[in-house]
């Protein structure tokens, strides 16, 4: 019955409109033009003259067509406009090869297109709108992370978040569905479990599974387990009640000439927050490991009582020396580079796979955890008491969660779910059963915002201090808003002049603005690849997924110490520093780092500079058995310029299709993409994307610097499609920042885009062109971009969507 009221509650929810009061919209503030000395109708001629050819109406290549474009009408056709403005800013058309008119023309033409364009946008703003958005995965485990206290994994409930826009935040891909809201109540009802305890609950097997991609060396120490520990594996996990526990350990490897012919002795730690509760003797039998190197039946700790409540549970194997290791021991820095398979001189550790935490059993109680303290801050003494008590916790408890003040009508709803929870079990059956509704509601769930009802369709409307404080929050922190704001927000003086600034820069100097580098970076970088990738160890047997996640950090570190310091953007292409660990300067040749700890070092040398030079993009952009020019030429086009390249055409084959040798000689990937190229309908694209690449192909498929390939001396020399030569990622990156138009409103868009939820579209271009403008009078410094994005009408505006004829019809 529960469930069914709260799917009723859910649905209900979706059809409440976006919130907001009336205000002038604040439009973009027009570019200053440049003088051409160019007409309208010059400028005109000069597009049919060099465009038209291949954009004209039968040929309509890129599927656009200018065959009648003319100059002073690009006010009225601003999404072709915009589709111009940015090839041309970016120098790629006409394309290389192609005639040209000469660069003050070109400047002229893209000059008076930007200001017929943003003239228009003064006079008429278009702050864009958008559908609801609702929290994805890693909001939902911040959101749950500042409600509950409980670092849960969404995963254990929540399908993957669809990507748009390379953002896993945009509102046009969160559509709900039947399944998707399933999802949501399994997660209500476990985490409100979880986080009130449960005397009940069934015992279960919970199994915690380790990638084979992390390395388990005698001195690979994992973050969070005991000192003196090697490799295994750390995990939260959720204790619901004060009761008696079971581990068990299943491995992989630990073979000698056939299985079970280890005789090496291994014990095996398990600890709870850091003190040691079994020592599970791995024995000479291998603990039931299979032929197939994954153990039948798991070795098991005697029972461990362990109170209610979240705790780290470590599970790792006890070093049992120190100092230099034989070296058969450790011939690959990745310790399962050979697959665990004991080949000819080469012995294999025992690897940690599956950590099973099975119970409760014998239940004695519940212990007051971090969780309980947050949810029950009264306690009824009496029966009387227990209504008055409960709404006060839901009442506080639901204004956290819907991230606003709760109405009556809110708490009385709230107050139904606890009464029919309170009948089956009590006062913390009932507070739990409408915890559990809270955590599936909409309003929680969902990030709505409201319109104000006499706005009608086709009209701007500032939002209200309420959404505006939840999209400010999201934004920087990833997290719903604090306290501090959530006050100026319900007081309605958030939108006050100068407060806004004022909460963004408070917030940029928090911690939680970290979150600009795990989250928005993470993704603007497609950092999430790096993982796709699994470079050959059969090539690369020394890399793991330990540097992986080495790699994964240096970038979010650099990228938050730019928001941090207040950098320029420009850093990104140019700095000669970076973060990194010993693991991670080892495998770049930098010398005197120690330990696991992060620190900010500087390049040895010229090679490695700014992001260009971290092994994250580097590895993303590679191929399993070796590098890929075009992959990398594709990213910068596409991350950095903002310029994708057209898909490839049908039917043309792959380059992992091409002959590997040669004349009896190995192929290197510069004469592979050489033969390639040679078919015309590969040509044109790679002529841009191959040279781009090839400047960065001294650094092989794990991102180390390297200098021949297959034998054979690399040769990087290339064109830029400007005509620069190009030949080294230092002279790839000053190319770059010679045109720096392109790499500042692709920054731009992008951060717009994550900011508010939705594409950036081509009305929102000379919003962007106005942020950027004011950047750069700031020496482009981060918090110029962020200020510049938050004061924007799209961040601060809507416009309800105009209801077209066809709609009407369909209602």
């Amino acid at each position: 019955m529960m469930k069914k009221l709260v799917v009723a509650f859910a649905v209900v929810g979706f059809l409440v409109t976006i919130v907001a009061y009336n205000a002038a919209p604040r439009a973009p503030q027009a570019v200053t033009p440049v003088k051409a000395s160019t007409s309208d109708s010059d400028l005109s001629a000069v597009v049919k003259q060099y465009c038209a050819g291949c954009h004209s109406d039968a040929a309509r290549s890129g599927n656009l067509s200018l065959a009648s474009f003319d100059v002073a009408a690009a006010a009225q056709h601003a999404e072709v406009a915009e589709r111009m403005i940015r090839k041309l800013r970016a120098g790629m058309m006409p394309p290389p090869g192609a005639r040209r008119p000469d660069a003050d023309t070109q400047l002229a033409l893209v000059t008076k297109l930007e200001t017929a364009v943003d003239a228009a946008a003064v006079r008429s703003p278009n702050p864009g709108g958008r559908t609801f958005q609702r929290l994805n995965r890693p909001e939902y485990k911040r959101a749950i992370k500042d409600l509950l206290g409980l670092e849960i994994d969404p995963g254990s409930w929540l399908p993957l978040d669809t990507m748009s826009n390379n953002f896993d935040n945009m509102a046009d891909a969160q559509s709900m569905s039947p399944t998707l809201l399933e999802s949501y109540l399994n997660a209500a009802a476990a985490i409100s479990r979880m986080a009130v305890g449960d005397r009940n609950a069934p015992a279960v097997d919970e199994t915690y599974t380790n990638s084979q991609y992390v390395s388990q060396h005698p001195w690979d120490h994992i973050e969070g387990a005991p000192y003196g520990t090697r490799g295994g594996m750390v995990v939260n996990h959720v204790f619901p009640a004060d009761a008696e526990y079971v581990f068990g350990i299943t491995f992989l490897g630990g073979f000698g000439v056939s299985p079970g012919d280890n005789t090496r002795l291994e014990d095996i730690d398990v600890s709870i927050d850091g003190e040691r509760v079994a020592l599970v003797p791995y024995n000479a039998s291998g603990g039931g490991v299979g032929a197939d190197g994954r153990g039948s039946e798991a070795l098991k700790a005697q029972p461990v009582f362990i109170r209610a409540g979240e705790h780290k549970v470590a599970a790792a194997f006890v070093r049992r020396s120190e100092g230099p290791y034989e070296d058969l021991i450790r011939p690959h820095d990745w310790s399962f580079a050979g697959g665990g398979s004991g080949g000819a001189g080469i012995t294999s550790l025992p690897h940690l796979r599956d950590l099973i935490i099975s119970g409760p059993y014998n239940v004695r109680g519940i212990s007051e955890t971090v969780s309980r303290k947050k949810i029950f801050t009264c306690r009824p003494t009496s029966l009387s008491e227990e209504k008055t008590c409960a709404r006060e916790i839901l009442t506080r408890v639901g204004a956290e969660a819907y991230r606003r003040t709760l109405s009556r009508a809110d708490a009385d709803s709230l107050m139904a779910f606890y009464d029919s929870g309170a009948k089956k079990g009590g006062f913390e059956l009932g507070v739990r059963t409408a915890l559990e509704s809270i955590l599936s509601s909409p309003f929680f769930v969902l990030r709505l915002e409201r319109a104000p009802a006499d706005v009608k369709p086709g009209q701007i409307y500032r939002i209200g201090d309420i959404d505006l404080a939840s999209r400010l929050s999201f934004f920087l922190w990833g997290t719903p808003p604090d306290l501090q704001l959530e006050a100026l927000a319900v007081q309605g003086k958030l939108s006050a002049p100068g407060e806004l600034e004022k909460q963004t820069r408070r917030m940029l100097a928090d911690p939680r603005a970290e979150a600009l580098g795990t989250r928005f970076a993470y993704q603007w970088f497609r950092l999430q690849d790096l993982y796709k990738n699994h470079p050959d160890p059969n090539f690369y047997p020394n890399f793991d997924e330990n540097l992986a996640h080495a790699m994964e950090r240096e970038t979010e570190l650099f990228f938050y110490n730019m928001v941090r310091e207040n950098r320029s953007l420009f850093d990104l292409f140019t700095a000669d520093y970076t973060y990194v660990n010993e693991n991670l300067a080892r495998h770049y040749g930098i010398p005197n780092v120690a330990g696991d700890d992060f620190r900010r070092v500087k390049y040895p040398d010229v090679n490695r500079r700014g992001l260009l030079g971290q092994g994250s993009v580097l590895v993303l952009t590679s191929l399993g058995n070796r590098t890929s020019p075009v992959l990398r030429g594709k990213w910068v086009m596409e991350v950095l310029l903002g310029t994708p390249p057209p898909p490839p055409p049908p039917n043309v084959p792959s380059l992992d299709q091409t002959a590997d040798a040669q004349g009896g000689k190995m192929l290197t990937t510069r004469r592979r993409m050489e033969m390639h190229r040679a078919n015309p309908a590969c040509a044109s694209c790679h002529k841009m994307m191959d040279p781009i690449g090839l400047a960065l192909d001294n650094f092989d498929a794990t991102g180390k610097w390297r200098m021949r390939e297959n034998g054979m001396p690399l040769d990087t020399h290339g064109d830029f499609y400007d005509g620069t030569p190009v030949s080294s990622p230092s002279e790839l990156a000053n190319i770059l920042m010679k045109r720096p138009i392109p790499l500042v409103r692709t920054f731009t868009e992008n951060l717009m885009a994550y900011a508010i939820g939705r594409r950036v579209e081509y009305f929102d271009q000379p919003a962007i062109r106005v942020i950027a403008k004011e950047a750069e009078a700031d020496n482009y410094r981060m918090a110029s971009f962020i200020l510049g994005v938050v004061k924007s009408d799209a961040f601060q505006m809507k416009r309800v969507e105009p209801v077209t004829e066809t709609k009407a019809a369909n209602r």
